[in-house]
């Protein structure tokens, strides 16, 4: 089983009360509860994708917290990451360590970074049923503003249609992309479907956010001008 999460931030003491202002007495209490709910979740043979932000803490607590935490860890950089600018620190602990990767998941395929991308590799690709297969899976803005730009930005493309190539059909633009953040699953590692249905219950349930500035009242269609480049962009891998 592949699991994925961002923004753990062990260690992260002023994560207590500023910006996520987490419900714990104490980093200690922070860190225990996260590992518990982690080791829930995750047994020994299964892998967990971190998109970055893992650890505020030294290279010493961070190798002995990747020893307590169940499941074989690959690691998307953040920029809290700092532990691995230590020589002292095994970098050999997590199967790998990436600024940016590109998997695929039962017949799926994520493009991970820390950072959310707008305009991601494979977004426009869709299988035999018109089904958008690509998923952008990012961390880095936790729940502040920047989730709510970005929101606004993935309702406005959605309301925008294209034509497809080779057959000429009007579609809505795909725009598949999940904030990982640790928070939005109590803090455990989830499957790619189950992030699917946390964003889409949490979009449900969100009031549509419009920002003046930008807002289009009905959809659009891209120009063939528009989308001169769009026939540079590879349907393969």
């Amino acid at each position: 089983m592949r699991y994925y999460i961002a923004d753990c931030h062990f260690y992260h003491r002023s994560l207590l009360d500023k910006m996520d202002c987490r419900n714990f007495d104490s980093v200690e209490a922070m860190n225990e509860t996260m590992i518990e709910q982690w080791n829930k979740k995750v047994r020994r043979n299964d892998e967990v994708v971190i998109l970055g932000d893992f650890s505020w803490g030294t290279a010493e607590q961070t190798t002995e917290l990747l020893h307590r935490l169940n499941g074989r860890k690959f690691l998307i950089r953040g920029n809290h990451d700092l532990y691995l600018k230590d020589k002292t620190f095994d970098q050999s602990l997590f199967g790998w360590v990436k600024d940016y990767a590109e998997l695929h998941d039962n017949k799926r395929k994520v493009v991970l970074s820390h950072y959310p991308i707008a305009c991601y590799n494979g977004q426009y690709r869709v299988d035999l049923e018109g089904t958008a297969v690509t998923w952008m899976l990012y961390g880095h803005i936790h729940n502040t503003r920047d989730q709510i730009l970005l929101d606004a930005y993935c309702d406005l493309v959605r309301q925008t249609t294209h034509t497809a190539i080779g057959t000429g059909e009007k579609r809505q633009i795909p725009v598949q992309m999940i904030n990982c953040f640790c928070m939005r699953s109590n803090y455990q590692p989830l499957t790619l479907d189950e992030w699917i249905e946390v964003e889409r219950k949490r979009t449900t349930v969100q009031k549509p956010v419009t920002l003046p500035s930008i807002h289009v009242r009905k959809p659009v269609e891209a120009s063939d001008r528009d989308l001169s480049l769009e026939r540079l962009t590879p349907d393969s891998e």
